[in-house]
């Protein structure tokens, strides 16, 4: 396969589709960020990938200025694969999710890790500050149409399995470990969601 082969296949993109992107927060992407509540983080060291999901209440990532995004890291499992990835290749691609919204928001940039204690304390959530917060320059910002969205089903409940259709997460940790865990029922891997979320 070629670019020009590509191109060939797919056809020129629409104009809208190559206007629409930003290099600043307008006042629609600054509306979109303030109320998402999800969003994933693709980090890479030059030669291996990784992505991070990230969620919390709206507003959870704010917006330093015209181009500066800051997320917080909140507790997770202690891989920090993106983050380390970030430290050897600084650049990153972040998309935002709405819940009920179809269309999502594109931020392509550069990022740094900070643990700037008072910074990460400006994102304290129930007594318990993260331990870093990434600052994210943006140099391309889009909006995403809700094609995808769409036609997963991702936000009409009636398209939704009636019961959880995989194992429990602990019992796919065992058996991908191969290291016995305290319980496979997922009603502990939810009990340990509620301790451990901040």
């Amino acid at each position: 396969m070629t670019p020009e082969k590509l191109r060939e296949i797919y056809g020129p993109a629409s104009p809208h589709a190559t206007a629409k992107t930003l290099s600043h927060f307008d006042m629609h992407c600054r509306h979109f960020i303030e109320n998402a509540t999800f969003l994933v983080v693709t980090t890479s060291d030059g030669t291996d990938l990784d992505v991070s999901p990230k969620g919390d209440a709206p507003g959870f990532v704010k917006i330093e200025n015209d181009t500066t995004l800051l997320v917080p890291d909140r507790p997770g499992n202690n891989r920090i694969d993106g983050l380390m990835n970030i430290l050897a290749y600084p650049k990153v691609a972040v998309f935002f999710m709405i819940p009920s919204i179809a269309e999502t928001l594109r931020v392509n940039g550069t990022a740094e890790i900070s643990d700037d204690q008072a910074l990460c304390d400006a994102f304290k959530v129930n007594e318990r500050s993260p331990k870093t917060v990434l600052r994210i320059t943006a140099e391309e910002i889009f909006i995403h149409c809700g094609k995808a969205s769409i036609r997963a089903g991702l936000w009409r409940p009636e398209t939704w399995p009636e019961s959880r259709p995989i194992p429990s997460m602990y019992q796919i940790v065992q058996d991908h470990s191969n290291l016995e865990v305290t319980s496979t029922d997922q009603s502990y891997a939810e009990q340990r969601y509620r301790e451990t979320l901040y």
